[in-house]
Order: C-alpha cells, then structure tokens, then sequence
C-alpha cells in the first residue's frame, strides 16, 4: 500500500492526535459524519480536502458509516448524503425533550395568527439550528430547511436566546464565534449588538430586520427548560414588506405568547434574572472578535 503524501494546500487535519481517553478513529468517523451532514451534500474529494483526512481514510470510513446507514452514496452524482440511521439517531434526541411535538400546535397557531412562517430552533454553540417549521400559505414565503444553521447573532431565535443568558456566557459565545457581516444591517460591532439585547429583553422578543437575509426580516422568543434556561427559541419570518413599523409590536407580542406557552408545556419556567441594562456594552465588550 503506497502512502499518499499530503497535497499542497491541504489543511493540517484536526483528527491527526487524539486527546488523552479519546479513540482517534472514532474522532475521525464523527468527525467526517458531521461533515456530511453541514455540506448536506459533499463528494469524496471535497471531504478529504476540507477535513484534511486522507482520500483513502475517507473513503474506508463514508463505506464503513454507509454499511450502518449513517451516510448514503449517490452513484449518479458521485457524492455523499447523510443517511437515513442519522435522522433517527437525531430524531431520538429530539423526542427526548419532546420539544417538536409539543412546540408543533402551538406553531401551527403562531403561523395563522401572524400569517407568516413559524420556526423552532435550538442552540449549539454560537449557532441554532432549526429543528422545525409550519409553513404559511402565502406565496412568498420564508423556507428553512430541518438542520439549517444560522448564526445567534443574525437570527431572530438566536439573539432571544443570547439575551436571555447570562453576560459572561454570552459573550464568551461571541468572542468564540466573532460576528461575521451577512447583510448591510448585520450587527457587527459589540456596542450595537448588545444594545439590541438590551431592548429584546426589554420587549420579550428580538427583531431580525434583514440582518441574515436581504428582504428577509423575522421575529423570536426565547423558550425555557425546567432549570429556567434558555433551550430553544420560536418566531416567525417573511418579507420584510409585511414587518412593517406599525404591525411589528403586534406580531412581537404574538410570538412571546407562543414562546411562554411552549415554555409551560415542557413543563419549562421564566427566570427573573438581571439584563443587559446594567452595563456598558461599548466598553466591556471591545474583545469580541470581528470577521
């Protein structure tokens, strides 16, 4: 067997050394695993390159996570999709807390009071995923995918989130994550972006006004665990032609209903915890890294 030597450009590979009680090809195996799953859908090649495994590691262990169902090979096209064990490994996790199936009347309710899409998202990281959505029937619509990933800082669910958890553990997120520009009205600098958390938890719900998306605007609530944390949030989003000034607040006290709703069904509490009113966000908060 001949060694491949590595190609110039290739990254240094993250799952070359293992930390102490790990097993390096688990590592490599989850490691590629989520891969698939973030590209949604990824050739061989471009996983090797991208996670700096070699091309016939990768290969041994997309055939391996295949004879599982972990991931599943489209001859036609030559490339890599998550498979069908992936979704029930992630399904069981969800039916876990129940959130989904109990979030989804209270959804379907949101989505026709407001006449815009609802979503339910959940945080990982300094991001959140979106684990569920009631479509509206108006033509021009707001569409994201189970599994989509957006940024806390540019996402209606994930600023109600970040401005329900405590200042340290906020920030930290943000300095780990930086705040990448997506649209002109992205809030890109600490001052700015903590200012909003400031009036989203003044209010109970954010405002995502074409911050993610251009033409996109979108509305969110934060959702509470039994601990009183922060868990998953809720909201609604559409052309920013129907969030107008006037119908905002409306819509916003919409959307906090159905977050405090979903929130007592989990059997899920409202903390009274300090906001970001008692500092100053310019000053504290030069750390965070910009991108």
């Amino acid at each position: 067997m001949t060694v491949q030597k590595r190609q110039r450009g290739r990254p240094k590979s993250q799952f070359r050394e293992s930390s102490a009680g790990t097993l390096q090809s688990l590592d490599r195996a989850l490691g590629i695993l989520i891969g698939v799953s973030r590209a949604q859908r990824a050739t061989l090649t471009d996983l090797s390159m991208s996670l700096g495994v070699p091309t016939a590691t990768t290969h041994r262990i997309l055939t391996t996570l295949q004879k599982h169902g972990f991931v599943a090979f489209d001859e036609e096209h030559q490339d890599w999709s998550v498979g069908i064990e992936a979704y029930r490994v992630g399904a069981s996790f969800m039916n876990r807390t129940n959130l989904t199936e109990v979030s989804r009347p209270v959804m379907r309710t949101l989505m026709e009071k407001t006449g815009e899409t609802s979503n339910l998202a959940i945080p990982d990281g300094a991001e959140v995923v979106f684990v569920g959505q009631i479509e509206t029937p108006n033509p021009i619509r707001a569409f994201f995918s189970r599994g989509t990933r957006t940024s806390m800082h540019a996402s209606g669910t994930g600023k109600a989130i970040l401005s329900a958890l405590p200042e340290q553990r906020a920030r930290d997120l943000l300095m780990g994550a930086g705040l990448t520009a997506f649209t002109e009205n992205t809030l890109v600098t600490p001052a700015a972006l903590f200012e909003d958390l400031k009036g989203t938890r003044a209010r109970g719900w954010s405002f995502d006004k074409e911050e993610r998306y251009d033409g996109m605007s979108c509305i969110g609530a934060v959702i509470f665990d039994e601990h009183a944390e922060p868990c998953a949030g809720v909201s609604i989003s559409g052309p920013s032609t129907r969030f107008d000034a006037v119908r905002v607040p409306e819509l916003g006290s919409i959307v906090s209903g159905a977050a405090q709703e979903i929130t007592r069904l989990i059997g899920g509490r409202k903390p009274g915890i300090a906001g970001y009113g008692d500092h100053n966000p310019t000053t504290e908060n030069r750390s965070i890294q910009i991108t």
